[in-house]
């Protein structure tokens, strides 16, 4: 896995930023539909999803080309406050990002490994990346993960992401979006990590 060293957030953002109102409660087993419209609102959501993901978190997303998997990963990157930049990880199969700076009140705060299980020939050739090694430590990130990384933990996320069919990739990183296409965002928890765990998602879900 390869480092990223180059600043490119200012930070964790503050659950406290969010209005109370905007909570929605995950538990074992559930699963929730949303109604993404355009590419800053996938980024958005990451941002969102990232208040309530701590280390040792696995994330797998599911979706085709021009999705957006990338895209909501950037926007976890924002949330977590972690250095980039975060680009589609094809062709180095898995990258580590280290939070901007050490947090001096509530502790270290985790890292984000963004890993890509495209271009991987089954579950044996994900074991070698050494996921696990990490995994404890950080918000770990699985693009095309679903049916190869859910051996990783027994408590995920996984976010399956379907696009419209006239949606495009950015042709410089093909799993980033590109187009202002709808797109329908399914989050399903996994396992008694999110039992009880809420999320900031008004606005979003309340699209549908």
């Amino acid at each position: 896995m390869t480092r990223e060293a180059e600043f490119s957030s200012n930070g964790p953002l503050p659950p406290s930023g969010w209005p109370a109102d905007s909570m929605r409660r995950l538990s074992q087993g559930a699963a929730l539909s949303l109604g993404v419209s355009t590419a800053g609102e996938m980024r958005e959501l990451g941002r969102r999803l990232a208040t309530g993901l701590t280390a040792g978190d696995l994330v797998i997303l599911s979706g085709g080309l021009g999705a957006g998997k990338t895209t909501l990963t950037k926007g976890i990157g924002d949330g977590l406050g972690v250095r980039g930049p975060i680009t589609s990880p094809t062709f180095v199969i898995a990258r580590v990002h280290p939070p901007v700076a050490p947090a001096v009140v509530a502790g270290p705060r985790p890292s984000l490994v963004h890993a890509d299980a495209y271009r991987l020939g089954g579950v044996l050739e994900l074991d070698d990346l050494d996921l696990d090694t990490d995994l404890a430590s950080s918000v770990t990130v699985v693009e095309w993960g679903e049916g190869l990384a859910e051996g990783l933990s027994a408590d995920r996320l996984e976010i399956a992401i379907e696009a419209g069919a006239t949606a495009d990739a950015d042709p410089a990183d093909p799993d980033d979006l590109a187009g202002d296409v709808p797109r329908t965002v399914r989050i399903a928890s996994v396992g008694q990590r999110w039992e009880g765990i809420e999320l900031p998602l008004l606005g979003l879900v309340d699209r549908l």
